[in-house]
């Protein structure tokens, strides 16, 4: 992994404090996802902060899998989240899921019912609902509140038993209906779900709840830093209460830090669910996607997510991060490493009708004028190219530079041609150009003598290659990510998806490009970064994704 310095941010001083003061012996971390879709960028701030936090102080690690609930949980999520994390570079110390645990949390709730400390309410979730009060007003106890330890039990094990419909009965924490913390107003620790579960089967009938099982997560693998978003601010007093309450040996601490938000970017996986299901996309992978899958599959590096993650920093309080500084980083881990090409993705045929027919002479390009070290290669140039079709103008306007009747413009890397005439369909639309070349103007030979304002790129067309272009656009329009959206506007949210968010175009690459296998990077002069698509790609016909454009506004400020 690359060398960083470590970023300084709150949560590095506490740790540094504690392990200063003795409170912590070995700084254990983990990332907790639920197996319930696929990990996307914000998950990837969590992943930087809780590995790169341990691994600073030499501390541990652990991917643990929030699986308690099985009708959204499956093993494809499992193994794509392994996938994502390793992708991104890092190693977990120990594989955990939460179903590791049921025995000793049902004992631990059992141990709550003896110390009349959790109660069954055969109340349905609406009554719980409307009973739970709001942030003025208390709420009210439930009547099934006081039952007896004895009844408390023996219902508990009937629950487990299997004796009960879903939704006939809860476990709930006996703590305080009046407190002014809503989450602490007798929340429910199990609930019954007649499902199969992907790893234990049909063992259980009942499952905890995440704020139950989360910290005895914690508790039980010895995490010492519990790190979580702002969302969980308010629930902190429930994680302590579980671990005091349930007599954990081990007693880790929770904070909380401002989650990722991007513009442009759904933040989701509800609703990034939805566009799967809907079929707005290819699935959770489709490089439109914010997934770390999909991103992967775009071409985004995960040298370039890690720099972004540490150079956005870990804060208290949530802003919005603007989508065009995480393509800058991806452009800056790019920038070096791959070979600049040329692509032609709208063709216009170009014909030099003064350069001899059947030859064709072979130049020498650098790979990379930036980077040396990637060496040159050869393309060919003769009689017959293919421009883009922006690069010319029956009738340009005013401080056009490129070409035109009557106008010289420079073939990126070899020579001026100046266009003398042009073929037209039978719509009117420009099909061909005819241009003569000054053999005396080849790039390298010195020529000094008139200059001409622009270059264009261009592929030679007896050897190019022909490619698929995908070129994106947000997914979006003015999406608006708030925690606090309701379910019921999915079919709003649905609405707003952009029916333009991918363009497919056809055109060709140089014949060294013929070579090119999924997963390579490049970037095409005046085209910017593309990725060649390793699901599309298919023989000798490469499919490019752009990764990201070639230039952008966007700089990252620099601090004094």
């Amino acid at each position: 992994m690359e060398n960083h310095e470590a970023p300084s941010h709150f949560i590095r001083n506490i740790v540094m404090e504690d392990l200063r003061e003795g409170r912590v012996k070995e700084v254990v971390t983990r990332f907790p996802p639920e197996p319930n879709g696929y990990l996307h960028i914000g998950h990837a701030k969590s992943i930087v902060l809780n590995f790169e936090l341990a691994d600073e102080f030499k501390g541990r690690t652990n991917l643990r899998f929030d699986d308690t609930n099985p009708h959204k949980e499956d093993v494809e999520y499992v193994e794509s989240i392994k996938e994502d994390v390793r992708w991104l570079g890092y190693e977990w110390d120990g594989l955990f899921f939460a179903s590791d645990y049921f025995e000793e949390m049902y004992r631990r709730a059992v141990l709550l019912i003896k110390k009349g400390l959790a109660y069954v309410d055969d109340q349905s979730a609406e009554e719980i609902r409307k009973t739970r009060g709001t942030l003025t007003e208390p709420g009210k106890e439930s009547p099934y509140r006081n039952r007896s330890v004895a009844e408390n039990l023996d219902l508990f094990e009937r629950m487990r038993k299997g004796e009960f419909k879903d939704g006939e009965k809860v476990l709930r924490a006996k703590i305080d209906m009046a407190s002014p913390n809503l989450n602490m107003r007798d929340p429910v620790l199990y609930r019954i779900l007649h499902a199969t579960h992907h790893r234990t089967g049909d063992r259980w009938c009942i499952y905890p709840m995440y704020d139950f099982a989360h910290p005895l997560g914690d508790a039980i693998e010895g995490v010492t830093h519990s790190l979580c978003t702002l969302e969980f601010e308010d629930h902190r007093p429930l994680y302590d209460w579980v671990i005091r309450e349930c007599e954990m040996e081990n007693v880790p601490r929770q904070y909380e830090f401002a989650r990722l938000n991007l513009t442009d970017t759904v933040m989701s996986k509800r609703k990034l669910k939805l566009l799967v299901d809907h079929g707005f996309v290819e699935g959770w992978d489709d490089p439109r996607m914010p997934t770390l899958s999909g991103l992967r599959r775009r071409g985004y590096t995960p040298e370039a997510i890690r720099a972004f993650a540490r150079e956005i920093g870990v804060a208290k309080s949530n802003s919005v991060v603007d989508v065009r500084m995480l393509e800058h980083f991806v452009r800056e881990d790019l920038k070096l490493k791959v070979p600049r090409m040329m692509a032609v993705l709208r063709p216009l045929k170009l014909v030099i009708t003064n350069y001899p027919e059947g030859q064709v002479e072979w130049l020498d390009i650098e790979n990379n004028a930036e980077n040396p070290e990637m060496g040159e290669r050869k393309i060919p140039f003769s009689r017959e190219l293919y421009i883009e079709e922006e690069d010319f103008m029956e009738n340009p306007p005013a401080k056009y530079h490129r070409l035109y009747p009557g106008n010289e413009v420079r073939l990126k890397n070899a020579y001026f041609v100046k266009c003398d005439d042009l073929v037209k369909d039978e719509t009117g639309r420009v099909v061909e150009i005819h241009c003569t070349y000054d053999p005396e103007t080849k790039s390298g030979s010195g020529f000094t003598g008139r200059k001409v304002k622009g270059t264009i790129h261009w592929v030679e067309a007896t050897h190019a290659v022909p490619a698929e272009f995908r070129l994106y656009e947000p997914l979006l329009l003015n999406e608006k990510e708030t925690d606090e959206e309701e379910e019921g506007k999915e079919r709003s949210f649905l609405e707003q998806v952009n029916p333009n968010s991918l363009e497919i175009l056809r055109g060709f690459v140089e014949p060294s490009l013929k070579e090119a296998k999924p997963g390579d990077s490049f970037q095409f002069l005046r085209h910017g970064y593309f990725h060649v698509d390793p699901k599309l790609t298919i023989g000798e016909k490469p499919v490019f994704n752009r990764i990201v454009s070639l230039k952008s506004s966007f700089e990252v400020k620099k601090e004094s």
